[in-house]
């Protein structure tokens, strides 16, 4: 079977938030659709590993930000490549907590706040159902796609994502790249060799410099 097709199918990007254990704690996630109009109520898919799930279990409630083409590459990288087990991910992000739940607010396009009406078992996922109580349009931006993060920001799927495919993140990989988040930085493509790109250089998608990088092979 070619998994590879499923990067076919259309995805968004977005923060889910949630409050747990007296702390704030999120996720980047790409899977997000809406089931119902009316009572509306819309479905996220979350790793049974990931803190969020645990967060979102306990608490029965979350919010989600639509993330938009304006997010800056960083607040995609920091809460998708770090655990809010071991870090304050909304520390020095632009945020408000709405009815009791954090919702990130920095250039993102809109938002909704849920409560949990049901969890589907999906063996590695969960499938969460949440009804929407609250929404707002926070700006005009355009709301970033799965292709735009791939193609445009050249990020790559955690594993813990839904849509990752082991060793499809790297196969056109064939400069350098960043250990911390995977984002690759390819000669071919850019008007800069990476060697002589500047000392204070850093990674677009995580903020690292230079000597986080590895040279990969073709």
């Amino acid at each position: 079977m070619d998994n590879t097709v499923f990067r076919d199918i259309s995805y968004g990007m977005y923060i889910i938030g949630s409050r747990f254990d007296n702390k704030n704690v999120g996720c980047v996630i790409n899977t997000l659709v809406q089931i119902t109009s009316e009572n509306p109520i819309i479905a996220i898919s979350l790793n049974k590993d990931n803190y969020t799930n645990e967060a979102i279990r306990k608490t029965k409630k979350f919010s989600a930000s639509i993330i938009s083409e304006k997010t800056k590459p960083k607040v995609i990288s920091k809460f998708g490549y770090y655990t809010s087990k071991e870090i304050d991910k909304f520390k020095d992000t632009n945020y408000e907590i709405i009815d009791n739940i954090p919702v990130v607010t920095e250039d993102i396009s809109s938002y909704l706040i849920c409560d949990v009406v049901d969890i589907i078992d999906c063996k590695t996922h969960d499938i969460i159902l949440g009804r929407v109580n609250i929404t707002k349009k926070q700006t005009n931006n355009v709301p970033m796609t799965y292709k735009f993060y791939h193609e445009v920001i050249k990020g790559t799927s955690p594993k813990k994502a839904p849509t990752y495919i082991e060793g499809a993140e790297d196969k056109n990989a064939v400069k350098h790249q960043c250990t911390i988040c995977g984002y690759i930085y390819d000669d071919a493509k850019e008007k800069i060799r990476f060697d002589d790109l500047a000392d204070d250089w850093k990674c677009p998608l995580c903020g690292v410099g230079k000597d986080k990088f590895i040279k990969i092979s073709e």
